[in-house]
């Protein structure tokens, strides 16, 4: 009898204490799984390519390859420099027109993840720092645009749809611009007016001061209808209704321009990314 009761008693305890036992079944718990990651160990030309391309009236050339040191890969991070080569010399950059880049003394490296790493939504971010801000004419950038694109390289037949229309739309996530001194940077979902070339860059636009000589992680999500910023995962800036202008694939875009003729004040600035990563919710 007495052994009969314990077993009983067993079986009850087991039974009351059923549901603090985990069920393999059980659904995980909802959260960003990194689907993307580089860390940029090498240069992996399954996830970026160079983009030799004139916009915005830029002043510098960008060159493929790391040439002259523009775009260099070394001790686990990538190093997007604008350089100073001392005398003007012949650019091959075109802008969408088809016009030739005039000829320049500044070069520079961009890279785009464009027909390699593209994603619907979910979370891009990016750990990087930017030393010696402010400084007249510098540019660098950390940002995102649509898939159909039809700025060079074009390598897919539907790469048809011009800037900012659905499937060309713009998102920037760090934008350092020196008019507005250093340390501080801008982030933003471009808002299409409805037309090529249509683009309002102040609706939907954050501008802050953030330490831009140390690392800091640079992000946008989509969530519930909103385009969420963060630095350092902390939410910084939320758009309202923005993503419905953002159905498509997008593609990652890291570079550092010249936005102007000014000189500048030492013969090279980087922008030193330690890794790129996208995330999707699940």
């Amino acid at each position: 009898m007495k052994l009969a009761l314990s077993t009983i008693s067993m079986a009850l305890m087991l039974y009351a204490c059923s549901d603090s036992i985990p069920n393999e079944k059980s659904p995980a718990a909802k959260g960003w799984q990194v689907d993307f990651f580089d860390d940029f160990d090498t240069f992996n030309t399954d996830n970026w390519q160079d983009q030799m391309i004139w916009v915005n009236s830029e002043d510098q050339c960008y060159l493929p390859n790391n040439q002259l040191n523009t775009r260099e890969v070394s001790d686990g991070t990538l190093k997007l420099r604008v350089i100073d080569i001392g005398e003007k010399r012949p650019c091959d950059n075109l802008n969408k027109f088809g016009e030739q880049h005039p000829d320049t003394q500044y070069v520079a490296g961009r890279i785009a993840s464009k027909n390699r790493q593209e994603f619907v939504k979910g979370k891009w971010t990016a750990r990087l720092k930017v030393e010696n801000s402010g400084q007249p004419g510098m540019f660098p950038a950390w940002w995102l645009l649509g898939a159909q694109n039809n700025e060079l390289p074009v390598e897919e037949p539907d790469e048809i749809v011009c800037w900012p229309m659905t499937g060309s739309g713009e998102i920037d996530i760090f934008e350092h611009h020196s008019d507005g001194g250093p340390d501080h940077y801008a982030a933003r979902a471009i808002k299409s007016l409805g037309y090529c070339g249509g683009g309002d860059w102040q609706a939907l636009m954050l501008v802050r001061q953030a330490n831009l000589d140390h690392f800091h992680d640079y992000s946008v999500e989509w969530s519930e209808g909103s385009i969420v910023f963060r630095l350092d995962e902390i939410e910084v800036f939320r758009t309202l209704d923005a993503d419905d202008q953002f159905p498509e694939s997008l593609f990652a875009i890291l570079n550092f321009a010249k936005i102007n003729d000014s000189p500048m004040t030492s013969r090279d600035w980087v922008m030193e990314v330690d890794w790129v990563k996208h995330e999707f919710w699940h």
